[in-house]
Protein backbone atom coordinates (compact mmCIF):
# COMPACT_ATOMS: atom_id res chain seq x y z
CA UNK A 1 0.00 0.00 0.00
CA UNK A 2 2.30 2.85 -1.07
CA UNK A 3 0.21 5.93 0.79
CA UNK A 4 1.25 4.14 4.03
CA UNK A 5 4.41 2.88 2.93
CA UNK A 6 4.93 6.66 2.56
CA UNK A 7 4.28 6.88 6.35
CA UNK A 8 7.24 4.58 7.48
CA UNK A 9 9.85 6.08 4.50
CA UNK A 10 12.82 8.00 5.29
CA UNK A 11 13.31 10.71 3.04
CA UNK A 12 16.98 12.91 2.27
CA UNK A 13 15.59 16.50 2.62
CA UNK A 14 17.97 19.23 1.90
CA UNK A 15 17.98 23.09 0.51
CA UNK A 16 20.10 22.30 -2.63
CA UNK A 17 22.29 24.22 -5.65
CA UNK A 18 23.26 22.07 -8.09
CA UNK A 19 23.20 18.94 -5.88
CA UNK A 20 22.27 17.22 -3.52
CA UNK A 21 24.86 15.04 -2.00
CA UNK A 22 28.18 16.16 -0.91
CA UNK A 23 31.17 13.68 -1.02
CA UNK A 24 34.97 13.53 -0.59
CA UNK A 25 37.62 14.54 -3.45
CA UNK A 26 39.02 11.76 -5.12
CA UNK A 27 41.28 11.89 -7.93
CA UNK A 28 39.92 12.09 -11.97
CA UNK A 29 40.81 8.77 -14.04
CA UNK A 30 40.35 10.73 -16.89
CA UNK A 31 42.82 13.58 -15.78
CA UNK A 32 44.46 15.62 -18.40
CA UNK A 33 47.84 16.82 -18.78
CA UNK A 34 47.26 20.56 -18.20
CA UNK A 35 49.26 20.82 -21.59
CA UNK A 36 46.71 18.49 -24.03
CA UNK A 37 45.30 20.72 -26.73
CA UNK A 38 41.93 20.28 -26.60
CA UNK A 39 41.27 22.47 -29.57
CA UNK A 40 42.75 25.42 -31.84
CA UNK A 41 40.83 28.67 -32.77
CA UNK A 42 42.68 30.99 -35.14
CA UNK A 43 45.80 29.01 -34.77
CA UNK A 44 45.47 29.72 -30.95
CA UNK A 45 45.42 26.40 -28.43
CA UNK A 46 43.00 25.86 -25.85
CA UNK A 47 44.56 23.50 -23.40
CA UNK A 48 43.08 21.22 -20.73
CA UNK A 49 44.41 23.17 -18.10
CA UNK A 50 41.64 26.23 -19.44
CA UNK A 51 38.81 24.02 -19.74
CA UNK A 52 39.11 21.72 -16.70
CA UNK A 53 39.51 25.22 -14.38
CA UNK A 54 36.16 26.27 -15.73
CA UNK A 55 34.48 22.86 -15.43
CA UNK A 56 36.32 22.24 -12.01
CA UNK A 57 33.47 22.45 -9.63
CA UNK A 58 31.39 20.10 -12.07
CA UNK A 59 34.28 17.40 -12.77
CA UNK A 60 35.13 17.48 -9.03
CA UNK A 61 31.20 16.61 -7.88
CA UNK A 62 30.79 13.81 -10.24
CA UNK A 63 34.54 12.31 -9.10
CA UNK A 64 32.63 12.61 -5.72
CA UNK A 65 29.44 11.40 -6.89
CA UNK A 66 31.36 8.06 -8.10
CA UNK A 67 33.43 7.36 -5.06
CA UNK A 68 30.18 7.84 -2.89
CA UNK A 69 28.48 4.89 -5.15
CA UNK A 70 31.67 2.84 -5.80
CA UNK A 71 31.62 2.61 -1.42
CA UNK A 72 28.41 2.08 -1.30
CA UNK A 73 28.02 -0.48 -3.89
CA UNK A 74 31.07 -2.52 -1.81
CA UNK A 75 29.75 -2.06 1.68
CA UNK A 76 26.79 -3.13 0.09
CA UNK A 77 28.62 -6.38 -1.14
CA UNK A 78 30.53 -6.78 1.71
CA UNK A 79 27.82 -6.50 4.70
CA UNK A 80 26.21 -9.70 2.67
CA UNK A 81 29.36 -11.52 2.53
CA UNK A 82 29.75 -10.86 6.25
CA UNK A 83 26.27 -11.90 6.46
CA UNK A 84 26.03 -14.99 4.78
CA UNK A 85 29.20 -16.95 6.19
CA UNK A 86 28.38 -16.03 9.98
CA UNK A 87 24.35 -17.22 9.36
CA UNK A 88 26.46 -20.40 7.56
CA UNK A 89 28.31 -20.90 10.68
CA UNK A 90 25.66 -20.55 13.03
CA UNK A 91 23.80 -22.90 11.53
CA UNK A 92 26.11 -25.56 10.88
CA UNK A 93 27.09 -25.50 14.71
CA UNK A 94 23.63 -25.86 14.88
CA UNK A 95 22.72 -29.19 12.60
CA UNK A 96 20.26 -27.27 10.37
CA UNK A 97 20.39 -24.67 7.24
CA UNK A 98 20.65 -21.24 6.90
CA UNK A 99 16.95 -21.08 6.53
CA UNK A 100 15.43 -22.97 9.38
CA UNK A 101 17.85 -21.10 11.19
CA UNK A 102 16.11 -17.56 10.41
CA UNK A 103 12.94 -18.85 10.24
CA UNK A 104 13.32 -20.21 14.03
CA UNK A 105 15.57 -17.39 15.65
CA UNK A 106 13.89 -14.44 13.49
CA UNK A 107 10.90 -14.81 11.65
CA UNK A 108 8.42 -17.58 14.07
CA UNK A 109 9.20 -14.64 16.64
CA UNK A 110 7.92 -11.97 15.47
CA UNK A 111 4.34 -10.67 16.60
CA UNK A 112 1.37 -9.85 14.90
CA UNK A 113 0.50 -6.02 15.01
CA UNK A 114 -2.48 -5.07 17.34
CA UNK A 115 -5.25 -3.74 16.33
CA UNK A 116 -4.51 -0.56 17.88
CA UNK A 117 -0.84 -0.26 16.30
CA UNK A 118 -2.64 -0.76 12.84
CA UNK A 119 -5.33 2.40 13.55
CA UNK A 120 -1.90 4.72 15.08
CA UNK A 121 -0.34 3.89 11.81
CA UNK A 122 -3.61 4.42 9.53
CA UNK A 123 -4.21 7.74 12.01
CA UNK A 124 -0.84 9.21 11.27
CA UNK A 125 -1.12 8.60 7.51
CA UNK A 126 -4.50 10.60 7.31
CA UNK A 127 -3.06 13.29 10.01
CA UNK A 128 -0.24 13.72 6.75
CA UNK A 129 -3.43 14.46 4.49
CA UNK A 130 -3.40 11.12 2.60
CA UNK A 131 -6.58 10.10 1.30
CA UNK A 132 -7.21 6.65 2.13
CA UNK A 133 -10.22 3.95 2.13
CA UNK A 134 -12.07 3.01 5.29
CA UNK A 135 -9.67 0.85 8.14
CA UNK A 136 -11.25 -2.49 7.78
CA UNK A 137 -10.49 -2.16 3.72
CA UNK A 138 -6.52 -2.08 4.47
CA UNK A 139 -5.97 -3.78 7.48
CA UNK A 140 -4.69 -6.89 6.05
CA UNK A 141 -2.02 -4.12 4.07
CA UNK A 142 -1.02 -2.40 7.33
CA UNK A 143 -0.41 -5.78 9.59
CA UNK A 144 1.76 -6.86 6.12
CA UNK A 145 3.40 -3.35 6.07
CA UNK A 146 3.95 -3.55 10.17
CA UNK A 147 5.14 -7.31 10.19
CA UNK A 148 7.84 -6.44 7.17
CA UNK A 149 9.05 -3.79 9.27
CA UNK A 150 9.51 -5.42 12.33
CA UNK A 151 11.28 -8.47 10.12
CA UNK A 152 13.55 -5.86 8.78
CA UNK A 153 14.30 -5.07 12.29
CA UNK A 154 14.65 -8.46 13.75
CA UNK A 155 16.77 -9.28 10.92
CA UNK A 156 19.51 -6.86 11.40
CA UNK A 157 19.62 -6.54 15.40
CA UNK A 158 20.25 -10.84 14.74
CA UNK A 159 22.67 -10.03 12.26
CA UNK A 160 24.38 -7.55 14.84
CA UNK A 161 24.40 -10.02 17.56
CA UNK A 162 26.10 -12.15 15.55
CA UNK A 163 29.31 -9.98 14.22
CA UNK A 164 29.09 -8.91 17.84
CA UNK A 165 29.84 -12.87 18.86
CA UNK A 166 32.04 -12.87 16.15
CA UNK A 167 34.28 -10.14 16.72
CA UNK A 168 33.80 -9.37 13.21
CA UNK A 169 36.45 -6.00 12.29
CA UNK A 170 35.12 -3.99 9.16
CA UNK A 171 38.38 -3.02 7.38
CA UNK A 172 36.85 -1.42 4.76
CA UNK A 173 36.41 2.46 6.08
CA UNK A 174 33.95 5.18 4.33
CA UNK A 175 35.40 7.77 1.90
CA UNK A 176 36.36 11.12 4.18
CA UNK A 177 37.04 14.63 3.25
CA UNK A 178 39.33 16.38 5.35
CA UNK A 179 37.27 19.69 6.79
CA UNK A 180 39.01 22.18 8.63
CA UNK A 181 36.78 22.63 11.95
CA UNK A 182 37.09 26.40 12.06
CA UNK A 183 34.55 28.14 13.73
CA UNK A 184 32.08 28.84 16.57
CA UNK A 185 31.95 25.61 18.48
CA UNK A 186 29.96 23.54 21.14
CA UNK A 187 31.80 20.45 22.92
CA UNK A 188 34.97 19.45 24.26
CA UNK A 189 38.14 20.63 22.06
CA UNK A 190 39.27 16.80 22.14
CA UNK A 191 36.46 15.31 22.12
CA UNK A 192 36.95 11.82 19.52
CA UNK A 193 33.76 13.00 17.23
CA UNK A 194 34.04 16.58 15.51
CA UNK A 195 30.59 16.95 13.36
CA UNK A 196 31.30 20.07 10.70
CA UNK A 197 27.87 21.59 10.00
CA UNK A 198 27.40 23.81 6.95
CA UNK A 199 24.17 25.37 6.94
CA UNK A 200 22.03 27.86 6.15
CA UNK A 201 20.09 30.40 8.69
CA UNK A 202 16.94 30.19 5.90
CA UNK A 203 16.77 27.04 4.61
CA UNK A 204 13.97 24.97 5.97
CA UNK A 205 15.62 22.06 6.44
CA UNK A 206 18.33 23.28 8.15
CA UNK A 207 15.30 24.59 10.77
CA UNK A 208 14.68 20.59 10.59
CA UNK A 209 17.86 19.35 11.33
CA UNK A 210 18.55 21.94 14.45
CA UNK A 211 16.25 19.70 16.75
CA UNK A 212 18.11 16.05 15.29
CA UNK A 213 21.32 17.97 16.05
CA UNK A 214 20.58 18.40 19.41
CA UNK A 215 18.98 15.09 20.15
CA UNK A 216 22.58 14.03 18.77
CA UNK A 217 24.85 16.16 21.00
CA UNK A 218 22.72 15.29 24.21
CA UNK A 219 23.00 11.59 23.18
CA UNK A 220 26.87 11.60 23.52
CA UNK A 221 27.85 13.90 26.23
CA UNK A 222 31.69 14.76 25.95
CA UNK A 223 31.91 12.74 22.86
CA UNK A 224 31.28 15.40 20.06
CA UNK A 225 32.23 18.61 19.41
CA UNK A 226 30.51 20.19 16.52
CA UNK A 227 31.28 23.50 14.31
CA UNK A 228 29.16 25.13 12.53
CA UNK A 229 29.92 27.16 9.06
CA UNK A 230 27.97 29.25 7.07
CA UNK A 231 27.00 28.04 3.21
CA UNK A 232 24.31 30.79 2.66
CA UNK A 233 22.81 29.69 -0.69
CA UNK A 234 22.22 32.06 -3.61
CA UNK A 235 18.59 32.03 -3.45
CA UNK A 236 17.92 32.68 -0.37
CA UNK A 237 18.44 36.65 -0.23
CA UNK A 238 18.75 36.82 3.99
CA UNK A 239 20.99 33.89 4.34
CA UNK A 240 24.06 35.78 3.78
CA UNK A 241 23.70 38.60 6.06
CA UNK A 242 21.91 36.24 8.92
CA UNK A 243 25.30 34.60 8.77
CA UNK A 244 27.36 37.99 9.02
CA UNK A 245 24.83 38.53 12.27
CA UNK A 246 25.78 35.34 13.77
CA UNK A 247 29.34 36.24 13.51
CA UNK A 248 28.68 39.83 14.91
CA UNK A 249 26.96 38.09 17.78
CA UNK A 250 29.99 36.19 18.32
CA UNK A 251 32.03 39.70 18.73
CA UNK A 252 30.06 40.29 21.69
CA UNK A 253 30.05 36.43 23.22
CA UNK A 254 26.53 35.82 21.91
CA UNK A 255 27.11 33.44 18.90
CA UNK A 256 25.05 30.33 19.83
CA UNK A 257 22.31 32.88 21.27
CA UNK A 258 22.30 34.35 17.83
CA UNK A 259 22.79 31.19 16.14
CA UNK A 260 19.25 29.73 17.84
CA UNK A 261 17.37 33.12 17.64
CA UNK A 262 17.73 33.33 13.49
CA UNK A 263 16.59 29.77 12.97
CA UNK A 264 13.46 30.50 15.35
CA UNK A 265 12.70 33.48 13.48
CA UNK A 266 13.80 32.02 10.02
CA UNK A 267 10.82 33.82 8.67
CA UNK A 268 12.39 37.59 9.50
CA UNK A 269 15.64 37.55 9.18
CA UNK A 270 15.50 41.24 7.15
CA UNK A 271 18.43 43.54 8.79
CA UNK A 272 15.90 45.67 10.80
CA UNK A 273 15.05 41.98 12.35
CA UNK A 274 18.73 41.02 12.81
CA UNK A 275 19.01 44.25 14.77
CA UNK A 276 16.25 43.71 16.59
CA UNK A 277 17.37 40.69 17.41
CA UNK A 278 20.99 41.93 18.67
CA UNK A 279 19.11 44.01 21.06
CA UNK A 280 16.78 41.12 22.48
CA UNK A 281 19.69 39.37 23.21
CA UNK A 282 21.37 42.41 25.42
CA UNK A 283 24.12 43.02 22.58
CA UNK A 284 25.21 46.62 22.71
CA UNK A 285 23.71 47.41 20.15
CA UNK A 286 25.54 50.28 18.04
CA UNK A 287 28.32 47.88 17.93
CA UNK A 288 26.28 45.48 16.77
CA UNK A 289 24.60 47.67 13.76
CA UNK A 290 28.45 48.94 12.95
CA UNK A 291 29.56 45.45 12.30
CA UNK A 292 26.75 44.25 10.33
CA UNK A 293 26.05 47.70 7.98
CA UNK A 294 29.86 47.63 7.55
CA UNK A 295 30.06 44.03 6.33
CA UNK A 296 32.74 43.54 8.75
CA UNK A 297 32.07 39.75 8.43
CA UNK A 298 31.29 39.84 4.70
CA UNK A 299 34.28 37.41 3.59
CA UNK A 300 34.52 35.05 6.82
CA UNK A 301 30.95 34.07 5.63
CA UNK A 302 32.55 34.10 2.01
CA UNK A 303 35.41 32.18 3.39
CA UNK A 304 33.35 29.45 5.06
CA UNK A 305 30.97 28.59 1.60
CA UNK A 306 34.27 28.11 -0.11
CA UNK A 307 35.54 25.79 2.14
CA UNK A 308 32.22 23.76 2.09
CA UNK A 309 32.29 24.20 -2.27
CA UNK A 310 35.89 22.94 -1.89
CA UNK A 311 34.38 19.77 0.08
CA UNK A 312 31.73 19.33 -1.93
CA UNK A 313 28.93 20.82 -0.46
CA UNK A 314 26.43 22.58 -2.68
CA UNK A 315 22.85 22.04 -0.71
CA UNK A 316 22.27 22.12 2.81
CA UNK A 317 21.95 21.12 5.68
CA UNK A 318 25.37 19.39 5.00
CA UNK A 319 27.45 17.45 7.78
CA UNK A 320 31.14 15.97 7.82
CA UNK A 321 31.31 13.40 10.99
CA UNK A 322 35.39 12.89 11.12
CA UNK A 323 34.85 13.62 7.25
CA UNK A 324 32.57 10.96 6.81
CA UNK A 325 29.17 12.83 4.56
CA UNK A 326 25.90 13.24 5.68
CA UNK A 327 23.99 15.50 3.64
CA UNK A 328 20.35 17.03 4.55
CA UNK A 329 17.73 16.53 7.23
CA UNK A 330 18.16 12.93 8.47
CA UNK A 331 17.10 10.94 10.80
CA UNK A 332 18.97 10.98 14.09
CA UNK A 333 19.00 7.20 13.14
CA UNK A 334 21.47 8.11 10.52
CA UNK A 335 23.58 10.22 12.78
CA UNK A 336 23.97 7.57 15.23
CA UNK A 337 25.43 5.16 13.00
CA UNK A 338 28.16 6.69 11.69
CA UNK A 339 29.01 8.05 15.38
CA UNK A 340 29.04 4.75 16.47
CA UNK A 341 31.09 3.55 13.92
CA UNK A 342 33.33 6.05 14.07
CA UNK A 343 33.45 5.68 17.90
CA UNK A 344 34.46 2.03 17.30
CA UNK A 345 37.54 2.31 15.21
CA UNK A 346 38.91 5.01 18.50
Amino acid sequence: MPSLLAVAAVLTMACQSSRSQPAPAVSDPQKLDPATPMARVNGQTITAAEVDELARRELKQLQQAFQEKAYDVRNQQLEGLIRKRLLEKKAKELGTTPEELLQKEVVAKIPDPTDAEMQALYERAKAGGQQLPPLDQVKPDIAKFIRQQRTQQAMTDYYDQLKKDAKVQILFEAPKVEVAAEGPAKGPAKAPITIVEFSDFQCPYCVRAEGTVKDLLAAYPDKIRLVYRDYPLPFHQNAEKAAEAAHCANDQGKYWEMHDKLFSSQERLAVPDLKGYARELGLDGAKFDHCLDGNDKAKLVESNKKAGEEAGVNGTPAFFINGRVLSGALPLEKFKEVVDSELARK
